[in-house]
């Protein structure tokens, strides 16, 4: 079972970009979207994940990111499961 999830990355090492764009590549058939916004003034970059992925994926994916030097990471899930597979495959 699926399980929704907001992963928020807060970069204060942009020398982590090449990694973090890495694994968010390696864990793409998972995401669902995806804003990265550029905070100037205070030298950070903010970055917000949306997934559709079995629990143990969310937090293999959030666990690594957490793991990179200069990067803060936080994961919402949600409380309700949905059945493994794309939305539009249980459409058809």
């Amino acid at each position: 079972m699926n399980r929704i999830a907001l992963i928020g990355i807060i970069v204060e090492n942009v020398e982590q970009a090449a990694k973090i764009n890495g694994l968010l590549h390696e864990y793409g058939d998972h995401i669902i979207g995806r804003m990265g916004i550029p905070y100037r003034e205070r030298k950070v970059s903010i970055i917000s994940v949306i997934l559709d992925a079995p629990g143990d994926v969310i937090n293999s994916l959030s666990g690594k990111l957490g793991m990179l030097s200069g990067v803060s990471v936080k994961t919402v899930t949600s409380r309700q499961s949905f059945p493994a597979g794309s939305v539009s495959e249980e459409e058809s």
